[in-house]
């Protein structure tokens, strides 16, 4: 058994395992009763407390949440009884600037508690998002340095001058492999005694519980807003999910109370959660490269958490999951037809979720899908398959003024132990 502070400054357990909580506190029938009345910030103040009330003192844990919240995800109606959970109004215009902000104040907490001066360094692989808004949440804190793998040629140009370009405490390491080689490379370091007993290693992917678990705030405020429409009774949660943290976040708070009826893990061309569904079995698979590029995942770290949080019980977890899967034909004329049909303009991320409501819904349900980033970050693709020009956002623009700068490194262990044995 470990505490949090251990599985939020190790990041892997030393069994090459993933943490999971000991236990999850269900929050009171109140908090559902008036939760449309809440704001973003106060939701997922109560959500903290339930997760993380025992191990931050609660002021801390308040100014963390707080702080970490400056900005909306509204839900927004796309098409009938279909809506889109737009979480991409962070700094980074992606989901995962929550998990990276929480995880990086709540690890300078922890940092400062310890009060022994010592220097973290975060393992971060990325096939896309990650990087970014692990890169821009963690900028400038002190006693934390990052190294971001992400693998060469495989991610959108904007995504990667958002952690290229930063230099300070970030550094990008780029990879001549795929996502799952940058991954392995993470893993490996965390369990080589050299490097060890050379440097203090954690992880910023969604492997690390700090996290993953502040993206359950999404969910809960998603019900809030759908229950104020008078739409939340019959409600189901689709995810476009490539290493499944976003939607194992979303399981726990549905082990918490939260009462979403059903959820859909929408997946591209790599189905092996998908597969594991029909079939039982989990079978990983090299990467697929796809439109859909930050999910393409081959082995899946999140399905491991899924998978314990529902006792390996397959009938437990078809009952409350369904998958659907989708190749980069299907996704470009979903993002056609949306286009047409609505105006709205998903990202190659976003149709997978779309379509799969479109596909799955059933009469009288509403259904909520992640819109995972602004279709901007992959402005080369969108506006090949929309005959568009989508505008840049402001934000985006700033980081695509900035120089390249990174480290060109093979996939090969060897080659990286020893780059960071010379830090």
């Amino acid at each position: 058994m470990a505490t949090l502070e251990k599985a939020v400054v190790k990041g892997l357990a030393e069994d090459k395992g993933l943490y999971m909580p000991e236990q999850i506190n269900k929050l009171p029938q109140s908090f559902f009763d008036n939760i449309e009345h809440l704001s973003f910030q106060e939701i997922a103040y109560n959500v903290a407390y339930a997760f993380f009330g025992d191990d931050v003192e609660l002021d801390a844990l308040k100014h963390i949440v707080y702080d970490t919240l400056a900005f909306d995800c509204p839900v927004v109606p796309v098409s009938d009884n279909i809506y889109t959970l737009e979480l991409f109004h962070g700094p980074t215009l992606a989901f995962k600037d929550v998990g990276a902000r929480f995880m990086a104040r709540l690890l300078q907490y922890f940092l400062k508690k310890e009060g022994n001066g010592s220097e973290v360094n975060v393992l971060v692989a990325t096939s896309g998002d990650t990087g970014s808004a692990v890169a821009n949440g963690f900028l400038g804190v002190d006693g934390i340095k990052v190294y971001v793998l992400y693998p060469k040629g495989k991610v959108s140009p904007i995504q990667e001058c958002q952690f290229t370009t930063l230099g300070k405490n970030i550094t990008a390491i780029e990879v001549d492999g795929v996502f799952d080689d940058c991954q392995a490379l993470v893993k490996s370091a965390f369990m080589d005694a050299d490097l060890n007993a050379h440097m203090k290693l954690t992880s910023a992917n969604s492997i690390n519980v700090a996290r993953f678990l502040p993206q359950a705030f999404y969910y809960f405020y998603a019900y809030a807003q759908m229950k104020k429409q008078g739409k939340a009774d019959q409600m189901v949660m689709c995810v476009p999910s490539g290493n499944f943290g976003n939607i194992c976040a979303a399981l726990f708070g549905h082990a918490m109370g939260l009462p979403i009826k059903r959820f859909i893990a929408a997946n591209n061309a790599n189905d092996i959660f998908y597969n594991y569904l029909q079939t039982g079995e989990y079978r990983p698979q090299p990467s697929k490269a796809t439109l859909a590029n930050a999910m393409d995942v081959g082995d899946p770290s999140n399905f491991a958490r899924i998978y314990d949080l529902y006792k390996g019980d397959h009938k437990a977890i078809t009952s409350l999951i369904s998958g659907a899967t989708y190749s980069d034909d299907q996704i470009r004329q979903t993002m056609r037809q949306c286009y047409a049909d609505t105006k709205y303009v998903l990202d190659p991320h976003g149709a997978c979720g779309y379509q799969a409501l479109k596909d799955l819904l059933q009469p009288g349900e509403a259904g909520v899908f992640c819109e995972t980033a602004h279709p901007a970050k992959f402005k080369e693709k969108v506006d090949d398959i929309l005959h568009t020009d989508i505008e840049i956002p402001q934000r985006l623009q700033e980081f695509m003024k900035g120089t390249k700068q990174s480290v060109s490194m093979s996939k090969d262990f060897a080659d990286f132990k020893q780059y960071l044995l010379s830090k």
